[in-house]
């Protein structure tokens, strides 16, 4: 994630990372920063949904899916999660509300010392079903909002859907659980990120995330929904400047970014620019964050126990936490995984040229999806040669 308030606004310096990265406890703000290899887990407890989203990943749907994870067997997980003291255990789905058993099993990962989290589209969140969330110990939930109403409904193929996921971050907030909105960007939504942005300061929401599309899933089939190089930085410059704004304006709010590290690099030579005293603390900061974070410093387990390097990458699996513990797979010499932990040696095309490619390498999964070759240049990034310090 590259985290725009704490790059343009200051909110976060090398020194404030180092003193954390010296202990267990990081927090949750300043994971972004953490040199340790022991990553945030993404778990999909389940496929099933209650929606059938146009960007899916996993092509989740509303139907009994078998073999996935039994509850002895998430409790093993967990445990063996809490041993290695991973940072964030995430439930994700499909849908995770779905998942009978997933109050119990988020109570039993945050007895266990976990900061457990959910990933949520919102609809199902009620006055009552909040204080189900609260109860069990998560302390946060990211919800998902892809657009103004209209736009948000079409994209998650159901009327009523935008009114439910608002409901769903309200309920959350009116008994103190923390919420932040997740934004899938797209040539179809593009133009409601500023009424979005209104909805972040009018509603009080602490926390946005605005996710680039990965062609995977059902998100394959969208690449040609994908926005243009020059949209890219247009929506950039827009999301600086209302990063920027909101915070002059006092409203308590952070602003990320995530699935193009370009982000990053942009936000860089934009503070080049206009505070040029500040650029080497940047470098230091984009440094520790490191680039595309796949393999390093998260990971993802599928509802049948599969190991991938990140959420995406559902047809490569590193192991199965059914066969070998997750912390035993994690460390193993799989020569994919260690390829991505040090990915600026093996990347090609302008990603292998980029002079900032050990603070970014682009995203394998959009580059094998438009080349067939997963270290080719990212087909996102929208920097130009000069911007890369790539020489012509």
């Amino acid at each position: 994630m590259i985290g725009c308030t704490k790059l343009l606004c200051g909110t976060a310096t090398v020194s404030e990372a180092i003193k954390f990265n010296r202990t267990d406890n990081i927090p949750p703000q300043f994971l972004q920063f953490s040199d340790k290899n022991r990553p945030l887990v993404v778990w999909n407890t389940t496929n099933r949904c209650n929606l059938r989203c146009k960007h899916c990943y996993i092509n989740a749907e509303d139907i009994d899916y078998s073999n996935e994870l039994t509850h002895d067997e998430a409790r093993e997980f967990i445990r063996d999660l809490a041993a290695m003291r991973a940072p964030v255990l995430l439930f994700s789905g499909g849908e995770p509300l779905l998942r009978k058993d997933l109050f119990e099993l988020g109570r039993y990962a945050v007895d266990m010392g976990l900061r457990a989290v959910i990933s949520s589209n919102g609809t199902l969140i009620d006055d009552e079903m909040a204080q189900k969330i609260k109860m069990a110990g998560f302390q946060y939930v990211g919800i998902s909002i892809d657009g103004a109403p209209e736009t948000h409904d079409d994209f998650r193929n159901k009327k009523g859907a935008f009114d439910e996921a608002l409901r769903g971050v309200k309920a959350c907030q009116k008994i103190g659980i923390k919420t932040g909105v997740r934004f899938t960007v797209n040539k179809h939504n593009q133009q409601d990120l500023p009424e979005i942005f209104d909805i972040l300061k009018n509603e009080g929401i602490p926390r946005f995330c605005m996710y680039h599309l990965v062609y995977a899933g059902r998100g394959e089939q969208m690449i040609e929904m994908d926005t243009t190089l020059d949209e890219k930085r247009k929506i950039l410059e827009l999301v600086s400047q209302k990063t920027v704004e909101l915070h002059n304006q006092g409203v308590e709010v952070e602003i990320l970014t995530t699935d193009n590290h370009a982000d990053g690099i942009y936000l860089l030579n934009q503070i080049r620019r206009r505070q040029p005293e500040r650029s080497e603390e940047i470098i230091k900061l984009l440094e520790m964050h490191g680039g595309c974070s796949a393999g390093t410093k998260f990971a993802n387990v599928d509802p049948q126990g599969n190991v991938h390097p990140c959420q995406f990458w559902q047809d490569y699996s590193v192991g199965n936490i059914r066969e070998k513990p997750f912390s035993e797979i994690w460390t193993s010499d799989d020569e994919m995984m260690v390829k991505l932990r040090e990915k600026e040696k093996h990347v090609t095309g302008k990603c292998g040229s980029c002079n900032y490619k050990s603070l970014c390498a682009g995203c394998r999964i959009r580059a094998r999806a438009v080349y067939g070759d997963i270290w080719a240049e990212d087909p996102a990034c929208y920097l130009t040669a000069e911007e890369l310090g790539i020489a012509e």
